[in-house]
């Protein structure tokens, strides 16, 4: 196990293959295998970059993060642990949901280390009450699946699912809730206090390969809000997917990991 110590937290990493580096930020109180479950697929057909995946503080394998308060704070963890990790590198960012947050914050003070950012789900608006999101729905689901499941079962995978199916339920339960088991929930309520930056994190341009997903029956953090930011991005693909909630990697793994590869063709193209 591998551990680097930042300032406020000693933040638990794994590093797989050689290359451009591509840092994993994944979501809020899950761990690392959310990445790692919808990004190793991606890397098992395509080579030359070394995937660093690490488990935010306050969720997975990482300690010692009590001196954190804050979404500022978790921002400068991250930013210490790329710097220390890979120091005067150049690299990719992937950010699920509040690590997509993370990632845009990550921009505004590390311009031009970043080759290039993907988001899947992204938090866009951190007040939850402020965010345009469509009702929890089911779009399809496998009624003889589902009627194996107990009723705790189903009705966590109601919530979060909008394709119910074996598939989607077995890689949730091991790339989601195996994380989430292991979850600080008193320090990351403490956090949602100071979820929001304390600096407009919109306020310039990126005009880098970049690449949002986002899926259409999100009830989490909806679609229609990154729309607002789209113009800071002139070179991102916008994919809005159907059949897709806040587990589109997931629920739309064919399409993702299609868009993912495409994402990565633009950014080797840029580099050149």
């Amino acid at each position: 196990m591998s551990f680097c110590k930042v300032s406020k937290a000693n933040i638990y990493y794994e590093i797989i293959g050689t290359g451009t580096p591509i840092v994993m930020l994944h979501g809020y109180s899950p761990d690392h295998q959310l990445m790692k479950g919808c990004m190793e697929p991606i890397f098992a057909e395509k080579e030359g970059c070394k995937r660093i995946y690490f488990d935010l503080p306050g969720m997975g394998k990482t300690t010692d993060y009590e001196k954190i308060h804050n979404s500022d704070e978790m921002l400068e963890a991250v930013v210490e642990l790329i710097h220390t990790l890979i120091p005067n590198e150049r690299y990719l960012l992937v950010g699920e949901s509040y690590g997509g947050y993370l990632v845009r914050g990550m921009m505004r003070g590390n311009h031009e280390q970043i080759l290039g950012a993907a988001f899947i789900c992204p938090l866009i608006i951190p007040d939850k009450q402020a965010r345009t999101v469509p009702p929890q729905s089911i779009v399809s689901a496998d009624k003889a699946f589902l009627s194996s499941l107990t009723k705790q079962e189903l009705e966590d995978f109601s919530s979060h699912l909008v394709v119910l199916d074996e598939y989607n339920c077995h890689r949730y339960t091991n790339e989601v809730l195996a994380g989430q088991e292991n979850a600080d929930v008193g320090f990351l309520e403490k956090i949602q206090k100071g979820y929001s930056f304390s600096f407009p994190v919109d306020e310039i341009s990126f005009p880098k390969p970049c690449l949002f997903l986002l899926g259409k029956q999100d009830s989490m953090v909806g679609y229609k809000d990154a729309f607002a930011i789209l113009d800071k991005y002139p070179r991102a693909a916008f994919t809005i997917l159907d059949k897709a909630g806040h587990n589109l990697q997931i629920e739309q793994a064919n399409l993702f990991n299609s868009l993912m590869h495409e994402w990565l063709d633009r950014v080797e193209e840029f580099r050149a």
